[in-house]
């Protein structure tokens, strides 16, 4: 990371946000809070170190940085954790685009892994963005990249889009 970038890890707690908040604030600006500090971010992005690191509509990116807590037991880096980043950088992209009122979940993704990741070896950018924002499916795509910019993986995602009522008990 550069010297004048924001370290957005200082930034976010983990939580969950209040669906209450989500039912009258739109994804962008759910998302936006996150990024800012304002709501928590996921719990799972602690725990696997990596942090959202951009926001914009139909837009996001986590950054991580995996370590030796996150190996397979060859040495590298777990397929899950990729799997990981970039679902929620293809599902989060999704979630730029919700109105108030609207939630979303994963129907489906696929990840392809195009080399090894390997641990220590600094942080990783994945960058998702919608392909389709329909009524109420969407679609996304996501690449993972090294500090380089070489390809470590690529997906794509379908979203459910429903009122988020239903998530409300």
């Amino acid at each position: 990371m550069n010297d004048d970038a924001t370290d957005f890890r200082s930034l976010q707690s983990a939580g969950v946000v209040p669906l209450d908040l989500v039912a009258r604030e739109s994804g962008l600006s759910v998302m936006q809070g996150i990024l800012e500090g304002r709501l928590p971010g996921a719990t799972i992005a602690r725990t696997l170190n990596f942090w959202l690191s951009k926001v914009e509509e139909g837009t996001v990116a986590f950054t991580g940085a995996p370590n030796g807590e996150h190996l397979n037991p060859l040495g590298t880096v777990h397929g899950g954790w990729a799997a990981t980043i970039m679902d929620s950088a293809l599902a989060c992209a999704v979630m730029t685009t919700l109105v108030p009122g609207e939630g979303y979940t994963t129907v489906e993704f696929k990840v392809n892994l195009t080399r090894p990741i390997l641990p220590d070896t600094g942080e990783f950018v994945c960058e998702g963005r919608v392909v389709h924002r329909g009524r109420t499916t969407a679609t996304s795509e996501a690449y993972l990249r090294d500090g380089a910019g070489k390809l470590l993986a690529h997906g794509t995602e379908t979203c459910a889009i429903f009122p988020i009522a239903k998530l409300m008990r």
